[in-house]
């Protein structure tokens, strides 16, 4: 099996987030993959993608560690993070995506688009969601 976590960096949502993908790829065996996707990096972004592919070759590190078969993967294609997300499950016949959301008002989900409304609609498998209630359950 092929998991695959949408990952945005390292917020606490998203700890949340590769916690649920770790357990339920133990639990399964199976190979995580940790992609991120950049639409059109400005220049303080491109600055820091060595500091943030840094902090995923530390996560792989980490999840190997536990036992898990991981890879990550950055795209840059200028295409919209969602339609990334969902033609990397396509093309790697990933089996289940791991997601986390939070509530954005409809004036921002007009204006910024939703990426986890395009990855939930258009993909090639289920998607699993973690929100911000999850999260707070886990610290308790």
């Amino acid at each position: 099996m092929k998991f695959l976590v949408a990952y945005t960096g390292m917020t606490d949502l998203n700890k949340a987030v590769l916690d649920l993908a770790g357990k339920h790829s133990k639990l399964f065996n199976a190979e995580l993959h940790i992609v991120n996707s950049k639409e059109n990096p400005d220049k303080n972004e491109v600055i820091d993608f060595v500091e943030f592919q840094e902090g995923l070759r530390s996560l792989k590190e980490s999840m190997t560690k536990d036992g898990i078969k991981c890879e990550t993967h950055v795209m840059v294609t200028g295409h919209l993070p969602g339609d990334d997300i969902v033609e990397f499950a396509r093309d790697n016949d990933i089996d289940q995506i791991y997601i986390g959301v939070e509530r954005i008002s409809r004036l921002g989900k007009l204006i910024f688009g939703s990426n986890a409304q395009t990855i939930i609609l258009d993909a090639p498998c289920p998607v699993i969601s973690v929100n911000r209630e999850y999260y707070s359950k886990q610290k308790d």
